[in-house]
């Protein structure tokens, strides 16, 4: 998506021209013209689950709309790989729509009048598939909702949750690498809606779509998104990890957002552990003394960074007073590594019981320690960087 735009109202280009000249945006609304996006550009990659965020207005639904044509681009491109989206019309967009990219909707869009089944198996009759073919796409996508034995009840006999697992099954009867997810959730409870969030990332590591996933929860997009794109007023004010904005975001906006964020639920241990917190086992004790000021214990590796254990600083003085070349010779065991994938949510009562959890990634090498100081930096209070409420 390149330098996106959409102005609704009369003579949409002159007032794109007169915005970035400077004019007013009051002066435009009350002319008639609304400025829903401006100059957005990103890429979605292959199999990543990217979400926009922003309140009521931001303009991220008129984004997402733009994305597969069902509107028009006031300037901009929307590239579907090397195909240009905007230049399609007619068939060329409408088969773009069946075979490229599905929708799940907000409020569900299911057909009243047609079981669930019926409902599920549309997308693949309308591309043409033969019926049969149609409606075993259709049992394995209820399947994977987990509606299997709901596939003759109408939508009016379900729970919202339970429609909105039809919408999502839909979608993916379609077969369409790419799913477009407008507050696809938004309109659940509570409970539902993280049993679908669930679903979803269950689903995704299974079938590794490509999703434009649209939201204004940011403890939803935190939790779901690959990376996130935070809009404003119709522009892309930061676009990162959850991490990124998390732990700096790029205005007091943002700031502002991500103050109340369940940090414990989006970080990792990985992203917070201190790699200052270990050493070599060939260095010297002298050296293992200078970096444990302040640590009650710290980690030791091997030259590959494997994990061997652990010293304190009286082990650390003692190989000090007695000559020895290397620390290793007073290394003692430490704590069970854990693997820096985990949330810190999963691992709180262990990091904070420990002088110093190990952290290792997936080929057991060392990337840092757990310490409750470690901790307290990272799930602390932001609002020293933020900026206060108007």
């Amino acid at each position: 998506m390149d330098e996106l735009c959409k102005v609704f109202g009369p003579h949409p280009a002159e007032a794109l021209r007169r915005l970035r000249d400077g004019a007013d945006t009051a002066r435009l609304r009350a002319e008639g013209a609304t400025a829903a996006v401006l100059d957005a550009s990103f890429t979605v990659a292959t199999g990543e689950i990217f979400v926009v965020m922003g309140l009521s207005g931001s303009g991220k639904s008129t984004l997402i709309r733009m994305l597969n044509g069902l509107l028009r681009p006031t300037e901009g491109h929307v590239y579907a790989d090397e195909e240009d989206v905007t230049a399609l019309s007619g068939n060329a967009l409408r088969d773009l729509r069946r075979r490229t990219m599905s929708m799940v909707f907000q409020h569900f869009a299911l057909l009243p009048h047609r079981t669930v089944l019926d409902n599920v198996e549309y997308g693949p009759r309308i591309q043409g598939d033969p019926a049969g073919q149609a409606r075993r796409a259709a049992g394995e996508a209820l399947e994977m909702v987990g509606l299997t034995g709901w596939e003759q009840r109408f939508p009016q006999q379900l729970s919202g949750g339970m429609r909105q697992r039809v919408g999502l099954a839909r979608a993916l009867a379609a077969g369409t690498d790419v799913l477009l997810m407008d507050e696809a959730f938004s309109a659940l409870d509570p409970l539902i809606k993280r049993d679908m969030q669930d679903q979803l990332a269950q689903l995704q590591q299974r079938l590794a779509k490509t999703i434009v996933f649209i939201t204004h929860d940011l403890n939803e997009a935190m939790r779901l998104g690959d990376r996130i794109a935070v809009m404003r007023a119709g522009r892309i004010v930061q676009l990162g990890t959850a991490s990124e904005i998390l732990r700096g975001p790029a205005d007091d906006y943002v700031a502002r957002f991500v103050r109340d964020v369940d940090r414990s639920r989006v970080l990792t241990a990985a992203q917070v552990a201190d790699p200052e917190l270990a050493v070599s086992a060939d260095r010297t004790p002298q050296h293992a003394l200078a970096a444990l000021q302040g640590a009650e214990r710290l980690l030791i590796t091997d030259g590959e960074r494997k994990l061997l254990g652990s010293v304190d600083a009286a082990a650390a003085g003692r190989a000090a007073r007695d000559g020895l070349a290397e620390i290793r010779d007073v290394v003692s065991p430490t704590a069970e590594p854990i693997t820096g994938d985990r949330p810190l949510r999963e691992v709180l009562g262990r990091a904070t019981a420990e002088a110093v959890l190990p952290v290792v990634d997936g080929e057991g090498r060392l990337l840092g320690a757990l310490t409750p100081a470690v901790l307290l930096r990272a799930l602390g209070d932001q609002r020293s960087q933020e900026a206060p409420d108007a």
